[in-house]
C-alpha cells in the first residue's frame, strides 16, 4: 500500500494536470522518483575555505576531493559508491525557462529510450561486492582491523591513500544491494550497452540502483536538475571518462585535459583543450566512485565550489542544485560566527528544502568553539531557520583514522554527523519524504493558486470596470442630463426675468433723461418759438433711446443663449442656436412725431384790453388823489399813472400766458414720452418672451436628443452588465471551488509534517475563497 505522502503527491500531479501545467507534472514526477530512490543525496555548500572538501574526505577516510593551500574547488564533485575507483566528467547543457504548457524554445522531438541517456565511462570488470554487514552504528574492533583505504586499479591518483587501515567506524555501513546493473563497473551504473541508466517512467525507481547523473536523462529534466518547475535543459548530458590521476586537477581548475570517450579510464589524453566537450553553453561536474561501505548503503555526497559573493547569479551544474538533494549541509568554520550571507542562504534554502543542517568545521583550531556554536544557534533561532548545528573537526577525524584512536574520533564529533546521515537515510521513505512533499505541495499549489487569485482579483475588479462601469457611467449620464435640464431651464427663466426687468428699467431711465432735458429747456423757452427744432430733437432722442434699448436687448439675448448653452459643454458640441436677435431696421418709423399742443396766444386786442383795464385803476386812484390838490380828475399825473399801470398789466399777463404755454408743452411732452415708453416696452417684452420661447424649444429638443442617445446607451450597458455579472459570478464560484480543493490538498500535505491548518497570510490558499 502506497504511503500517505505518495497519495498526496499523486493527487498534486493530477491537480496540476487538470490545470494544464505539464511543466509541474514533469517536475513532480521527477520529484516522486527522487523520493522513492533509497539513496540519500547530501549537498555540501558554503563559502570558500570553510572545509567542505576536507569534510568529504574525513567522512570517507579517503582523499577524494583535492584540498590544500591555493587549491579551490571549481566544479561540483559527486561522490558515490563503486566496486572499483572510477572518475568521469559530466557536461550538462544550461537549463532554459519554459512557459507553462508551452514547449521550450528550440526543443527537438522526444527521443526513444535508448537515446534518452547520457554517455558513460567504460566499465571495468570486477566482482560485485556487498558492504560488510552490521547494524549501521560505529563499532570499535578490538584487533584494530578494518577495510583498506581505496586506491585506483590503474594509474596513480593525485591524492595519496591513507597509510593506516580505516577503522570500521569509518567504513562500516548497513547491508545494501549493489546498484551496479552489469555486476561491476564504475559509478554511476551503466547499462549493458554502456549508457548511464535512467528511469523510463516518471514515477519509477529501482531500489538499489543509482540513476544517471544530473542532466543525463531525457530532455526536459531541467526542473529536476535546477529544482525549479518550468526549467528544462536543451539536450542530454555528456559523460567523459577521466583518469583518476587527472580528476583532482580538473576539479580544482588547474587543467582542462579530458580523456577520449572511447578510451579506457587510463587511456591517453585527447588534448589540453575541450575539444571533445559538447558545443554550446553548459556546465560540468565531476563524478567519482569509490568502494566505501558508508557509500554502499546509499549515501551520495556532493561537494560544491565556494559560494561566489561577487557573482551570486553564476551558473552552476544541476548536480549542485538543492532540488536534487535530500539533505543540504552548510559548512562554516567555527573561527567566526555565521555571516549575513550564510544566514540569507540558509533562509533561501529552507524555503524550498525540508532538510537543512549546519556543520561547524575546524573546532580543533578554536578552544572556545562551544561559545561560538551557541551564539550561532541563537542566530539561527533569531533568523527563524530550523536547522541542526553540528560541530566537527575533519583534521581530528583523519588523524583518528590513521591512529585508530576511538577517543580522538569521538572528539572530532563525526559520529554525530554520521548518525545524522544514517537517520536521514533510514527515514527518507517516511519523514524526509513527508517534509519534501509538504514543501513541494506548497510550491506547486501556490503556483496553481496564483493565477486563480489573479483572476479572482480581476473578476472582483470587474465589478467597477467593464460593462458594469459602463452601466454606472450611463446611469451617471442620465442623472447628469436630468440635472443639466433643470439647470438650463432655471438659468433661462432667471435670466429672461432679469432681462425684462433690466430692459424696462433702461428704457424708463432713458425717457426720464429726455423729460428732464425738456423741462429744463421749457423753463425759459417759449413753445411758440423754435417748435420745429424741439420736435426734431425730441424725435431723434426717442429714436436713439429705442435703438440703444433694442441693442442691449439683442446683446443680452445672445449672452443668455451662451449662458444656457454652457450647460451642454460636457457633451462636446456647440449648443448655441444659429439665429440671433437684431435691432429692427424701421425702428425710427415706428416712433410717432409729437404734435404741437394748443397754446393761448397774447393778441394785440388782448394786450389793449389788458392795458386799459390796468390803466383805469391807476388813473382813478391818482386822479382822486390830485383832486384834493385842486386839480381835475384827469390830469397829467393821473394819465401818467394810468399808463404806467396799464403797461404793467400787459407785462404780467404776457408772463402768465408764457407759463401756461410752457406747462401745456411739458404736459404734452410727458404724455408723448409715456406713450412711447408703453409702446416700446411692450415691443421689447414681447421680443424677450419670444426669444425665451425659441431658446426653450431649441434646448428642449437638444435635451430630448441627448436623452434618447443616453437611454439607448444605458439599456445596452445594462444588458451587457447583467450578462457580465452572471458570467463573473459563475466564474467566481468555479474559482472558489477550485481554491477550496487546492486548500484541502494543501492541508493534507501539511498534515504530513504535523501542520493541520493553512496559514492564509503565508500561502493565500484559503478554503472557500
Amino acid at each position: 500500500m502506497a504511503p500517505n505522502w505518495l497519495d498526496v503527491l499523486d493527487d498534486i500531479v493530477r491537480v496540476s494536470g487538470r490545470h494544464g501545467r505539464d511543466d509541474l507534472i514533469q517536475w513532480l514526477q521527477r520529484r516522486r522518483a527522487q523520493l522513492l530512490d533509497p539513496r540519500l543525496r547530501v549537498l555540501i555548500v558554503g563559502e570558500p575555505k570553510q572545509g567542505k572538501s576536507l569534510l568529504v574526505n574525513a567522512l570517507l577516510n579517503a582523499t577524494v576531493c583535492p584540498v590544500g593551500e591555493g587549491i579551490d574547488t571549481t566544479i561540483p564533485t559527486v561522490v558515490g559508491h563503486a566496486e572499483t575507483p572510477t572518475a568521469a566528467l559530466v557536461w550538462t547543457p544550461l537549463p532554459i525557462r519554459a512557459r507553462p504548457n508551452e514547449p521550450a524554445a528550440g526543443r527537438r522531438p522526444e527521443r526513444s529510450g535508448s537515446e534518452r541517456v547520457g554517455r558513460a565511462a567504460p566499465t571495468s570488470p570486477g566482482p560485485q561486492r556487498r558492504p560488510p554487514g552490521g547494524s549501521g552504528a560505529e563499532t570499535w574492533p578490538p584487533d584494530g582491523r578494518g577495510p583498506k583505504p581505496w586506491a585506483p586499479t590503474s594509474g596513480t591518483p593525485p591524492w595519496p591513500a591513507t597509510d593506516a587501515d580505516p577503522p570500521p567506524w569509518s567504513a562500516a555501513g548497513s547491508p545494501a544491494e549493489s546498484w551496479s546493473v552489469s555486476g561491476a563497473g564504475p559509478w554511476p551504473p551503466t547499462s549493458p550497452g554502456g549508457s548511464s541508466w535512467a528511469p523510463n517512467e516518471p514515477g519509477g525507481s529501482a531500489p538499489g540502483r543509482m540513476p544517471a547523473g544530473p542532466g543525463a536523462g531525457q530532455r526536459g529534466r531541467g526542473a529536476a536538475a535546477g529544482g525549479v518547475p518550468g526549467t528544462e535543459t536543451v539536450g542530454p548530458a555528456r559523460r567523459i571518462a577521466v583518469p583518476l590521476e587527472r580528476i583532482a586537477a580538473r576539479i580544482s581548475g588547474r587543467t582542462s585535459v579530458l580523456v577520449d570517450e572511447g578510451a579506457s579510464a587510463g587511456g591517453d589524453a585527447v588534448g589540453d583543450d575541450l575539444a571533445d566537450a559538447p558545443s554550446g553553453a553548459g556546465v560540468e561536474h565531476a563524478e567519482i566512485g569509490i568502494p566505501r561501505a558508508l557509500l554502499a548503503s546509499g549515501l551520495v555526497l556532493v561537494d560544491t565550489p565556494g559560494l561566489d559573493a561577487t557573482n551570486p547569479r553564476r551558473t552552476i551544474s544541476p548536480a549542485a542544485s538543492p532540488g536534487q538533494a535530500d539533505l543540504v549541509l552548510l559548512v562554516s568554520d567555527v573561527t567566526r560566527e555565521l555571516s549575513v550571507a550564510e544566514l540569507n542562504l540558509l533562509l533561501h534554502i529552507a524555503q524550498s528544502h525540508a532538510n537543512v543542517a549546519v556543520v561547524q568545521s575546524k573546532i580543533d583550531l578554536v578552544p572556545d568553539w562551544r561559545s561560538v556554536v551557541e551564539r550561532n544557534r541563537r542566530h539561527l533561532a533569531d533568523a527563524g531557520v530550523s536547522a541542526a548545528l553540528i560541530p566537527v573537526s575533519a583534521t581530528l577525524r583523519l588523524l583518528a583514522a590513521r591512529t585508530n584512536d576511538r577517543e580522538l574520533n569521538a572528539e572530532s564529533r563525526f559520529p554525530e554527523l554520521i548518525s545524522r546521515l544514517r537517520r536521514d537515510q533510514a527515514g527518507k521513505a517516511d519523514g524526509l519524504a513527508r517534509a519534501a512533499v509538504a514543501l513541494s505541495a506548497r510550491t506547486v499549489l501556490e503556483q496553481l493558486a496564483a493565477p486563480l487569485r489573479a483572476e479572482l482579483a480581476v473578476t472582483t475588479a470587474a465589478s467597477t470596470s467593464g460593462p458594469v462601469s459602463k452601466l454606472h457611467a450611463a446611469q451617471r449620464e442620465v442623472d447628469e442630463l436630468r440635472r443639466c435640464s433643470v439647470r438650463w431651464q432655471n438659468t433661462l427663466n432667471d435670466e429672461m426675468a432679469d432681462l425684462i426687468s433690466d430692459i424696462e428699467y433702461d428704457l424708463r431711465d432713458r425717457t426720464r433723461q429726455i423729460l428732464r432735458k425738456v423741462d429744463e429747456a421749457f423753463d425759459t423757452a417759449d413753445p411758440l418759438t423754435g417748435w420745429d427744432t424741439f420736435q426734431e430733437w425730441l424725435t431723434e432722442n426717442l429714436t436713439e433711446a429705442a435703438e440703444a434699448n433694442y441693442a442691449w436687448l439683442a446683446e443680452r439675448c445672445g449672452w443668455i443663449a451662451q449662458r444656457v448653452a454652457s450647460n451642454f459643454e460636457r457633451y462636446g458640441f456647440d449648443a448655441v442656436p444659429s439665429w440671433s436677435v437684431r435691432v429692427p431696421e424701421n425702428l425710427g418709423d415706428r416712433i410717432q412725431v409729437m404734435e404741437q399742443p394748443t397754446v393761448e396766444r397774447f393778441t394785440p386786442t388782448q394786450k389793449l384790453v389788458t392795458g386799459l383795464r390796468g390803466s383805469y385803476g391807476g388813473l382813478l386812484m391818482f386822479g382822486l388823489a390830485t383832486t384834493l390838490a385842486g386839480l381835475p380828475l384827469i390830469n397829467p399825473i393821473s394819465l401818467g399813472a394810468g399808463a404806467l399801470f396799464g403797461g404793467k398789466s400787459v407785462r404780467d399777463e404776457s408772463k402768465a400766458l408764457l407759463k401756461r404755454r410752457q406747462a401745456a408743452v411739458k404736459t404734452a411732452t410727458q404724455r408723448h414720452v409715456d406713450d412711447f415708453f408703453l409702446r416700446l416696452s411692450k415691443d421689447t417684452k414681447d421680443t424677450a418672451r419670444q426669444v425665451q420661447r425659441m431658446l426653450r424649444d431649441h434646448f428642449t429638443g437638444l435635451t430630448e436628443e441627448l436623452q434618447e442617445g443616453i437611454i439607448r446607451s444605458f439599456r445596452s450597458a445594462k444588458q451587457a452588465a447583467e450578462v457580465d455579472a452572471a458570467q463573473r459570478d459563475q466564474r467566481q464560484r468555479r474559482i472558489a471551488e477550485e481554491m477550496k480543493r487546492l486548500a484541502d490538498l494543501y492541508e493534507r500535505a501539511q498534515a504530513l509534517v504535523g501542520v493541520t491548518a493553512v496559514t492564509p497570510g503565508r500561502t493565500g490558499l484559503e478554503a472557500g475563497v
